[in-house]
């Protein structure tokens, strides 16, 4: 009873609109048995917060297994040297933390501390679930870091990245190709010279999910919105990405017939596939299996005059907007630690992420980084990832049409009309 009191007092303070609820079981589509059980035992329990208690400090995080291991060994330190602080480190699915969050930080509870990438600021700030951070971190330190890594939204700043990047690249297997094609024309040339069916391919990657079609989308001269997050994708580009992706499949033949995310990470990593496009998430698994592996830019498309742009998104901490006025010290406390040089770094040494403190570039992890160095050139030419709620239902939008056109059922032509005609019904929905 209290836990639902909590909301209906969130609710009595304009926190959560009719929209930003309808936004919040839009979420359960995605992974409804996790998300309902984390709510089940959340409602169970919320009222018993650690919010409320000034020795422990909870964060949910995205953190793959292999990341874990590092942020047990951080934090560990971290407790050490802070006798009496506990800090409790939860993994959440993305869609699961997401919804998860919203949900508990709307009555009162949840963590201290949301760790993910850049466009969930978006939603937690419509609903006023996250604290803008400009008064808890000075200029001077804001001053320390990559502007890329300072997420703001409405003129204020809610999320500060330890990473920055986070976007897909080519990644290539070195015992199989010596230099990385610089042109679509050589990725398609060196993919056939590599492809022999079913099982060895010159190119895999998650091909069936909208974001990895953005590069070619954009390496067409497409966008998924305009700068008032109206979708654009009723265009001449998108048609064009859409034929493009389907003769890399249909007719050259250098991609297999059908590819999920698991499916190209194991061919890749068996050797068996000589390409992958991926993100740096990938590294240390690729590293862990014993891959000689480089990263270069994915080619250029020289009839567009093009580089492929991914979407480019930090990945950082933003703090609940129902921590006590007393415990913030602590928490900001715990986010400088995260922050610094030395675990930034430890991060980069373990997965060759891009840090985000200025001062960790002189560091030779990151210095003398080819992946690193090869990843922030990728990133040079990508695109910010819009961090606005309209994104999701632009997501949702694409999906059906878009792997309908790879499963022959519809024309690109369509595609892109149905496209666009679904993005507008689903923004209207969500903004009533």
């Amino acid at each position: 009873m209290e836990c639902w009191n909590a909301i209906s007092k969130g609710l009595s303070r304009g926190i959560m609109k009719y929209r930003d609820f309808k936004f919040i079981l839009s979420s359960f589509h995605y992974s409804t048995f996790p998300v309902l059980l984390s709510l089940g035992m959340l409602l169970g329990g919320c009222a018993k917060s650690t919010l409320e208690d000034p020795h422990q400090i909870v964060i949910w995080h995205q953190m793959r297994p292999d990341e874990r291991v590092v942020l047990k060994a951080v934090l560990d330190k971290y407790m050490a040297e802070n006798p009496g602080i506990k800090v409790t480190a939860l993994y959440k699915e993305t869609e699961e933390l997401r919804s998860g969050f919203q949900i508990a930080a709307i009555g009162g509870a949840g963590p201290d501390i949301v760790y993910g990438p850049s466009d969930q600021v978006g939603p937690f700030q419509v609903m006023q679930i996250i604290l803008p951070l400009d008064t808890l971190f000075s200029k001077e330190y804001l001053s320390k870091f990559d502007r890329k890594a300072l997420v703001y939204s409405q003129g204020h700043l809610y999320q500060i990245a330890d990473k920055i990047g986070n976007h897909l690249m080519l990644v290539y297997n070195k015992a199989i190709v010596h230099e990385p094609p610089k042109t679509m024309d050589e990725l398609i040339s060196m993919g056939k010279e590599f492809t022999y069916p079913p099982n060895n391919y010159g190119l895999v990657w998650n091909y069936t999910e909208p974001y990895f079609f953005i590069p070619f989308l954009t390496g067409c001269g497409g966008w998924v919105m305009d700068s008032l997050g109206n979708p654009t994708l009723d265009t001449p580009a998108m048609v064009s990405a859409l034929k493009f992706m389907k003769a890399l499949r249909d007719k050259y033949r250098i991609i297999p017939k059908s590819c999920d995310y698991e499916t190209a990470d194991a061919l890749f990593k068996e050797g068996k596939a000589a390409m992958i496009i991926n993100g740096p998430w990938s590294f240390g698994d690729y590293k862990k299996a014993g891959l000689d592996f480089g990263v270069a830019r994915i080619p250029f498309i020289t009839e567009t005059g093009l580089w492929p742009a991914p979407m480019v998104s930090p990945v950082g901490y933003s703090i609940n907007a129902s921590v006590p006025a007393w415990k913030i010290h602590e928490v900001v406390k715990l986010i400088r630690f995260f922050l610094s040089v030395q675990v930034e770094t430890e991060f980069t040494k373990h997965f060759n992420t891009i840090p985000t403190r200025i001062e960790a570039y002189d560091d030779p992890a990151v210095r003398d980084n080819t992946i690193v160095r090869e990843s922030e050139y990728q990133m040079e030419v990508g695109r910010p990832m819009p961090i606005v709620a309209e994104l999701r239902a632009i997501w949702d939008a694409m999906r059906p049409s878009y792997q309908a056109v790879l499963g022959g059922t519809e024309s690109p032509e369509r595609a892109a009309k149905e496209m666009q005609r679904n993005a507008v019904e689903k923004i209207k929905e969500m903004n009533e």
